[in-house]
């Protein structure tokens, strides 16, 4: 059996961030949070690395990325396109600046990938103990109607600078996926969870299992993906901001009953950069993780 590929999402515009956040040196080495998570990818034993990238990152991730992790672990580079995968004689009715969305992404690496692989953003770190878990899923569970998502507890995952999108999970008693929603607008206030929606505030426990975006598909998860998404731009065709997104079709994967999504629970640490503000303690967080002899001060260090 094929090892597992872990898949790579830095496509982002990052608007909140102001800057290219993918390739931001956090480490006390230089490293990019994205490196952390190829590091303990490769000591789970997943086989290769994707990286979704706009034509524009190319050069600047390649620099980064093929000196250090060459005979470490194959990779590639797909391009998250405007018109990649649109229906034949589609035509957008606005001008659009943003990609269409992280299921887009995943879908546009139909071609690279044949193979169970777990998908992750960039500019989250997950912790070594999530890879070990998806690893062993991807290698021992996963199957055209198996899939799995990491499962983190909502009060964990905010920033204190601002509002955050979340996945927010609802789990039956077997530990499966019974329905994810999206929530665009998360965030702290008087010392609750609330989220936003059409003008409206809701709260949330602080232990409500929320995806963070580490998923563990089958390749079969793109013949779901296609079709939703030709569905997708039709419906949304006069919308330039509106994204096609995991949760979505993992949603349709489960409620049409095409098969389970295990959530893996995790007491890995997260943190992530959403913020400009958010930096800080990420910095601090990877100089912590390094004390503690969980990575080497230089990842690549030979």
């Amino acid at each position: 059996m094929s090892k597992p590929t872990l898949l790579i999402l830095a496509a982002g515009i990052a608007s909140r961030y102001g800057s290219m956040k993918q390739i931001q040196q956090f480490g006390p080495g230089g490293e990019t949070i994205m490196e952390y998570s190829i590091y303990d990818a490769i000591r789970a034993g997943f086989g290769k690395v994707v990286f979704i990238i706009r034509r524009d990152f190319e050069e600047a991730f390649k620099n980064i990325f093929e000196p250090k992790l060459k005979d470490r672990i194959p990779t590639a580079y797909v391009y998250q396109e405007m018109d990649a995968f649109l229906p034949k004689g589609f035509q957008l009715q606005v001008e659009r600046a943003k990609p269409w969305g992280t299921a887009h992404a995943v879908l546009c690496a139909k071609d690279a990938i044949h193979e169970p692989f777990a998908v992750i953003n960039a500019d989250d770190y997950y912790g070594r103990e999530a890879f070990e878990k998806m690893a062993a899923f991807l290698e021992n569970e996963c199957s055209p109607r198996r899939f799995a998502v990491l499962g983190y507890e909502l009060g964990n995952t905010l920033s204190d600078y601002g509002s955050v999108s979340r996945g927010v999970c609802e789990v039956d008693d077997q530990g499966n996926l019974k329905h994810i929603q999206e929530r665009t607008k998360v965030y702290r206030k008087a010392g609750q969870i609330v989220y936003e929606e059409d003008g409206k505030t809701f709260s949330l426990p602080a232990n409500t299992p929320v995806s963070m975006n580490f998923w563990g598909f089958d390749s079969a998860f793109f013949t779901v993906a296609e079709p939703l998404f030709h569905q997708f731009v039709y419906a949304h065709a006069s919308d330039p901001k509106a994204e096609f997104l995991i949760p979505a079709v993992v949603d349709h994967f489960i409620q049409q009953g095409m098969g389970t999504v295990k959530v893996i629970p995790t007491a890995s640490p997260w943190f992530g950069v959403t913020y400009k503000e958010d930096a800080p303690m990420v910095i601090a967080g990877f100089k912590k993780l390094v004390d503690e002899g969980v990575y080497p001060s230089f990842l690549w260090k030979t």
